[in-house]
This record gives C-alpha cells, structure tokens and sequence, in this order.
C-alpha cells in the first residue's frame, strides 16, 4: 500500500518487548507489539525515523516508569466510523480502572453491540496510549488483547501497583 504523504516508524525497548511506533504527519497512527496477534511488517515506503514518534516514546517511557496515567499525544487511528467511537470512549477509561465490553457498549449507547465493540476493541492500533487493555470479560476474566494476555495481565497489575503506591510490589 503506498501512501501519499510519508510515514515514519521507529522501535523503542519497554518491559513488554519492543513496540514499534508509526506516525505521519496528522499524529501517531499505531503501536505494534513484538509478539502477538497482529504481526506486521513495515511498508518499504515507510521511513525509520526517531524524531517524529519522539514525543510518543517519551510519553510511553514515563507510562512505564510509573509516572504518566493519561497520555497527551496528536492521534491519527484509522478505522470506520464506529471503531473510532469504540477507541475514543477507551481514552476516557481512567488509568488503573478495568470496564467490560458491556459496559464499553453502554458508554456509546450502543448496548446491544457487545460483539462488534469487541471485534472494535480488538482492532486498537494505538493499545496502551488507548488502554483496550483495561477492557475485561463481564465476569472479571482477562479476554483477548493484542499482545497477548500475560502483556494485558502486566498492564493492568502495573498500573494497579502504581494506584495503589507500590510500582515495585510483586503480584500477588
């Protein structure tokens, strides 16, 4: 797929294994983890470049150190219409609070979309900066995530070590 308007890529090392970030010019358009479900490759018209995603691994870097709840970044996902409801609701998800999918389907006023929220949530290319991961099944279990479940089992006992004052307390 060729795109019009460049698009830049870089790595960055976090506890969860590499993330690839890949920006353009409107923002940040997705993260990719090092394993998981949606494996990709980068486009060869993509360029490999640290300064346009500099201020999203800044960002993500803080995240994992325990020090940024709610990221401020320009964000381009891209998505249909519905999906990009499902994503944005996700960016009102407050750092260290699980939802189910039911309740993400309520908060768009689309309760009985269960499903198709979950296929949307599923579909996140910007996981972590939109936390899909604090998304859980209704009965309290850890369901489907992109980077698999031990990354959404990291993610969310992270943050509620942070929550909660203790970063370096081993779960429990």
């Amino acid at each position: 797929m060729n795109e019009t308007h460049p698009i830049w890529f870089d790595d960055m090392p976090t506890p969860i294994g590499r993330l690839r970030l890949v920006a353009d010019a409107e923002g940040l358009r997705e993260i990719w983890f090092e394993t998981g479900r949606h494996q990709k490759a980068a486009d060869p018209s993509w360029i490999r470049a640290a300064e346009p995603v500099a201020e999203a691994r800044r960002q993500l870097e803080e995240y994992f150190a325990g020090e940024r709840q709610h990221f401020t970044l320009k964000l381009h996902p891209l998505g249909t219409p519905f999906q990009l409801q499902v994503w944005h609701e996700l960016d009102r998800i407050p750092y260290g609070v699980t939802i189910s999918y039911g309740e993400l389907a309520r908060r768009i006023e689309q309760p009985l979309a269960v499903r198709a929220v979950g296929a949307a949530n599923g579909r996140n290319p910007l996981p972590i900066v939109l936390p899909c991961h604090r998304v859980i099944g209704s009965n309290g279990s850890l369901t489907g995530f992109g980077g698999g479940l031990p990354t959404k089992r990291f993610l969310l006992s992270m943050e509620g070590r942070v929550v909660h004052g203790d970063l370096f307390a081993m779960p429990g």
